[in-house]
């Protein structure tokens, strides 16, 4: 089953399709063993900083095999790309989806761009997502200003034929310095607007309750990121102040399970809505 009709058989069921970004070997294998532990399918996400850390062909080969050797259902997908020349890279690579963001442009030039996009990974038989609105980015303030609108929302789709839009409803990326509130009414709002899968953007730290909430409304994709980083780093940080092995190979499997354990909580979040 392709991506696009996975979200819309998980759209129609009210349950959520959780989608994590990975980078490096153990990240990866902490996300797909939370996969295959729990019987859920994934999306792996990858942006351009990851991209460029690992090389394109290696991120995706390592993703591809990782998905195979794990017994997972999943895709590949460029999160935030910021160029059409990277979505091509990345259409060329293989990938079966891509985000082209152009959220910080002005409406019409985000619908020139999203549109350019839709037409160029057809060939390709690729998902396409985009974002409307403004979701904060990391050290960047947020507030109802910048909510998606359901006019909007509908209207952009209908110009670009996108097939997935991400949507400002409340969320931010990078952790939160108080406890987010999604405007649920405004979700359902857009949710009736347009038939295009909606993506939650910034999940890190958005209770539970909140993310079933929203994939009850109409949210499908959801984003995890920023606590898949903090929980590695922080659980080697505490591993290696007590003790002083050299061998990596003996050290990263110990923050790998702590990702694991994160990530099967966040794929029964979203199954058990």
């Amino acid at each position: 089953m392709n991506l696009k009709e996975k979200l819309q058989e998980f759209t129609t069921q009210k349950r959520g399709l959780l989608a994590t970004n990975f980078y490096n070997l153990e990240t990866l294998h902490g996300v797909l063993q939370a996969a295959a532990n729990v019987g859920e399918p994934i999306i792996l996400q990858l942006t351009q900083s990851s991209i460029d850390y690992m090389g394109l062909d290696t991120a995706v080969k390592i993703g591809r095999t990782g998905l195979k050797q794990f017994g997972v259902e999943g895709w590949i997908h460029l999160d935030h790309g910021g160029s059409v020349a990277l979505v091509q890279r990345c259409l060329d690579a293989g990938f079966d989806s891509v985000m082209i963001d152009g959220s910080e442009l002005p409406f019409e030039e985000n619908i020139k761009i999203t549109r350019e996009v839709v037409e160029k990974a057809k060939s390709y038989g690729a998902h396409v997502e985009a974002e409307l609105g403004f979701v904060a980015k990391l050290g960047q303030e947020h507030g109802q200003q910048g909510f998606t609108q359901p006019g909007e929302a509908k209207e952009f789709v209908e110009a670009t034929g996108v097939d997935a839009l991400a949507i400002a409803i409340g969320t931010a990326h990078g952790f939160y310095k108080e406890e987010p509130n999604l405007d649920i009414e405004l979700l359902s709002r857009i949710s009736k607007s347009t038939a295009a899968t909606l993506v939650l953007h910034g999940s890190s730290g958005v209770p539970h309750q909140q993310v079933q909430e929203a994939i009850s409304n109409g949210i499908c994709k959801i984003n995890l990121a920023t606590e898949i980083k903090n929980i590695f780093m922080n659980t080697l940080k505490e591993r290696l102040a007590t003790n002083e092995e050299i061998d990596l190979r003996k050290v990263f499997p110990v923050a790998t399970q702590a990702i694991t354990q994160l990530v099967s909580e966040k794929l029964k979040m979203v199954k058990n809505v």
